[in-house]
Parts: C-alpha cells; structure tokens; sequence
C-alpha cells in the first residue's frame, strides 16, 4: 500500500509517500481501502515530537491519521463477511490512516448514507461531532448574537451554518480577506477579518454585545472576544490555534456573569460528556450532512501531497477540513 510516514520529528517536509505491506485486519477488525483521510492541526504538533492533551509524542516510525473513509475490503476473525463492499467511516484508524488501507476495529465503523460523500464524512466524523458537543454546551436561539472565531475553519463554517438556521444573529471572524468573504458566503450576518486593527470594534458596533463566543483559537483574539460579551453571556473554549489557550480572569467573569464553558473538557467527558456520547453527537453530524442540514467545507490534497496539507495547516492558508484523498 501506499502510505505517508514520518521517521524523524521535525518539519513537514520529514513525512515521506512509501510503499509498505497491507495491513492484515485481526480478530474484530476489518480492512478500508482508503478513500479520504482527515486531518487536525494536533498532528502537526505530533509530527514535530510534541504531545498534545492525552496525545503523547508517537513512537517513530508511525503513519499519522485516525480518520478515514472509505470501502471494506477484508474482515477479520469474528467480523460478518457481510461487511465487505460497505462504504464507511471511522474515526478509530489502528494502522494509520495518512494510507491507501487502514484497519481499524469493525465495531468504530459507521456505514455511510449515499448522499455522503468520502470527504465529507471525513470531515463530519470528528469535526461535525465536535461542533454538535459545543451547541450541546451552549444551545442557541433566535435570540442570541453569536461570535464564531476561526468562521472558516473545519468547526467553524458548521457553527456559522447552524447559527444562522437557528436564527440567530452571527458574526464570524478569520484570519484573512480571503477567509471574511468566505464566512460572508456562509450566510454571516458580519464577516470580519480579526488580522485588522479594530475588528471587534466593528462586531461591537454591528452586532451589539454578544451572548454567545465559540472560541477556537485563544490567546490575544480570545481575550478581544470575551470582552464583547454581554452581561449573562456564554464563553466557549475549545481550541489554542494561536498558541495560547484563552484563560479568563475569574472574578473578572464572575462580575460580568460571564460563563467559560470547557468545550473540550465536555467532549472528553470531564463533565459527563455529551448526551449519548461521541456516538451519538457522530450520527447527528452524518444525518446532517446526509439531509443537508450542514455542508462541511473540505480543501483537499493528494495523499503523495501530505507534506504540503500539513504546511498549509501550519500556516492557516487553509479553509474547511483538510482531507487526503486517494
């Protein structure tokens, strides 16, 4: 098979297209032949030695990827030969999934509905879940104002895209002209560029305060932020894409009635995590992709391409969900 992997930390340019053997699915386990492999931007930080939350450093040498889609071709002892032929989608890849095959065990695969496609469920398997536990965090309604930080990235195009079906009035921010006038095609109420002086003074002037932040990116634009908030209102952290986590001054929110909601802590069960599970919050991306309730923005790269898709995360000169395609 074809693979991509990595032998030494370091830049983008260490992730090497190889050929390897097909991995052999064992008791419980089944065989994708690979058609879309997602990305996350915590990759980028594995492949440079660094652990990430309960990720720690891979051993070397290693394929990087736990998310795939595509159709099984081999089953393993204990697995229904019936599975063979289906088109799936994990986000439980054991092998690898920056590959042309993947195993992975049989009880992580969800079949696809026709009506989605391999990229995109690539990027709802994970991405979409993810966004379904932040509106489990904080519901919203017609009567909100809703600020979405990193609007054109994998979570937050959903978000906006939700948001506005919600009726509610939404503000999305990105790095970029190129990235604003993708969240205005999104249906944005206001699409800022948070790279210009002055963006949140222009939220604030537009929008009014705000009740609701989704906050994928902390530090510097986290603290703008959550200082257009309204009294009452709801902060959402569940990414540091600027390198710093967003970390409130306590008494400071307690003052303004402000709630910080651990996005991430909610999605690993700290709290008792989302209703159902990831399971669940994973069927209720597909079904909204499937009814086309939510299109998830994908920028796709050949898997022989994945040094470049890792540079271009790195560099935020990308849009949407970063998938490999085979």
């Amino acid at each position: 098979m074809d693979a991509i992997r990595l032998h030494t930390y370091g830049p983008a340019a260490n992730l090497r297209l190889e050929t390897l053997p097909d991995p052999v699915p064992g008791p419980g386990e089944a065989r994708v032949a690979v058609r879309a492999a997602g990305l996350h931007f915590i990759e980028t930080l594995l492949r440079q030695g660094q652990g990430v939350g309960p990720h720690p450093a891979p051993e070397l040498p290693v394929v990087l990827g736990s998310e795939v889609a595509g159709v099984v071709e081999a089953v393993g002892e204990g697995v229904p030969a019936g599975l063979v032929g289906r088109r799936v989608v994990t986000a439980e890849v054991s092998s690898g999934g920056y590959a042309s095959h993947a195993v992975a065990p049989a009880a992580a695969l969800t079949e696809l509905p026709d009506q989605v496609g391999f990229g995109a469920a690539v990027a709802m398997i994970t991405t979409g879940a993810t966004t379904y536990g932040l509106l489990e965090l904080a519901p919203i309604g017609p009567e909100d104002v809703v600020l979405v930080l990193a609007a054109a990235g994998g979570v937050g195009t959903l978000l906006v895209q939700y948001a506005r079906r919600a009726g509610a009035t939404v503000a999305g921010a990105a790095g970029g002209p190129a990235k604003a006038a993708r969240v205005a095609e999104l249906g944005a109420d206001l699409a800022v560029d948070y790279l210009e002086a002055g963006w949140d003074k222009s939220v604030r002037e537009v929008s009014g305060a705000v009740t609701v932040v989704f906050d994928g990116v902390g530090g510097e634009l986290g603290r703008a932020a959550h200082g257009l908030l309204g009294r009452g209102g709801r902060h959402v952290v569940y990414g540091s894409a600027s390198g710093e986590w967003f970390r409130p001054d306590a008494a400071e929110a307690e003052a303004r009635d402000i709630a910080v909601l651990d996005g991430i802590g909610h999605l690993l069960g700290r709290d008792g995590g989302p209703d159902g599970g990831m399971a669940e919050l994973r069927a209720r991306a597909l079904e909204a992709a499937a009814e086309g309730v939510l299109t998830p923005a994908v920028q796709e790269f050949p898997l022989a391409e994945a040094a470049a898709a890792h540079a271009a995360l790195e560099s935020r000169d990308t849009m949407g969900k970063v998938v490999l395609t085979v």
